[in-house]
């Protein structure tokens, strides 16, 4: 048979292959996209339609004060932000650096928590679980600015209990200055973090209890502890769940913009340490008025998040594990 017959074959069979779909299959269909209907006009109304709007505006010299003085100018909002603002590059690493720190730190912490409220010798789980995501039920307005009170130099408990347990001066102008020593904010911006872990916590108490505890009981009699259980079966069976986890908090980080904004209303205090990429780009757009630069700044972010997203999802394949997935 020659290359051009079996193209040919190949052609029939899937002509024979299409069936002309019967009027319950229309209803269905029609039933289908009805249901879905609320949520494609909300995508487009809502998504892609302002993206769209957002990257027309990166073209133009665009005050929203005055609309009618709007001017098209090209590319030169991206040029600016890519090559000429130094800020943005600075703004950037500063997103990082804070992300570098505080990501592991409250993954980490999360996990451990789960870990703990999943425990069998832990009593009063349900009273733990429910303390420990009450915080996530305050605002986080109101949030931040009860642990400026609780990291206060002069008055905050914090450094009353370190002082007191290790002897270090911790208390006063010569003590730990948690948000005002370049040093030491992005830590203290992370405990802030800390504090509202409950809606992680509860994702990663439904992962740990997915997984079989027979797998347990065979590793138990083979004589395995309880460090080697956790981090060779429980660690591994609930990579996806801490997948979920981080690409969320990825794009968290990067979007980071409250506590800096309501302590120091996006001064950069101390020693711009705090002028993150998101508190550069709302001082843009909306205190300058720059909205070209700003929507430009904001699809910069979009496609730094969209590149972040995607190598994570391209080594997932290394260290996820799926129990129907075959390696």
């Amino acid at each position: 048979m020659s290359f051009f017959e079996g193209v040919e074959l190949l052609k029939k069979d899937k002509a024979r292959g299409k069936r002309k779909l019967s009027g319950a299959d229309k209803r269905e269909a029609r039933t289908g996209l009805a249901f879905l209907s609320p949520w494609i006009i909300g995508f487009l109304l809502f998504y892609l339609l302002p993206m769209i709007a957002s990257f027309v505006f990166s073209l133009y010299d665009f005050n929203p004060a005055v609309p009618d003085q709007a001017k098209f100018i090209g590319f030169e909002n991206w040029q600016r932000a890519l090559v000429i603002d130094e800020e943005v590059r600075l703004s950037f690493f500063r997103t990082i650096h804070f992300m570098a720190i505080s990501l592991p730190i409250t993954l980490s912490f999360t996990l451990f928590l789960a870990v703990l409220m999943n425990s069998e010798h832990v009593i009063g789980k349900n009273i733990y679980r429910t303390l420990f995501y009450m915080p996530t039920m305050i605002p986080l307005v109101a949030g931040v600015l009860v642990w400026n009170g609780v990291l206060n130099e002069q008055t905050g408990w914090i450094n009353v209990i370190i002082e007191r347990l290790t002897g270090i001066e911790a208390v006063g102008t010569n003590g730990l200055r948690w948000l005002a020593d370049p040093k030491l904010v992005y830590y203290a911006y992370t405990m802030f973090g800390l504090w509202g872990v409950g809606n992680g916590m509860i994702i990663f108490l439904a992962g740990l209890q997915g997984v079989p505890t027979e797998i347990y009981e065979a590793a138990q009699i083979d004589g395995a502890g309880w460090w080697r259980r956790l981090f060779r079966i429980t660690v591994p069976l609930i990579t996806p769940v801490i997948f979920y986890q981080l690409v969320l908090s990825v794009i968290a980080s990067l979007q980071y913009f409250l506590a800096p904004f309501v302590l120091n209303d996006g001064t950069g205090f101390p020693e711009g340490m705090t002028r993150f990429y998101m508190v550069y780009f709302y001082k843009q757009s909306f205190s300058f008025f720059n909205m070209g630069y700003g929507a430009t700044l904001a699809w910069l972010m979009f496609l730094v998040a969209l590149v972040l997203t995607a190598i994570l999802f391209g080594t997932a394949k290394y260290w996820v594990y799926y129990a129907s997935e075959e390696r």
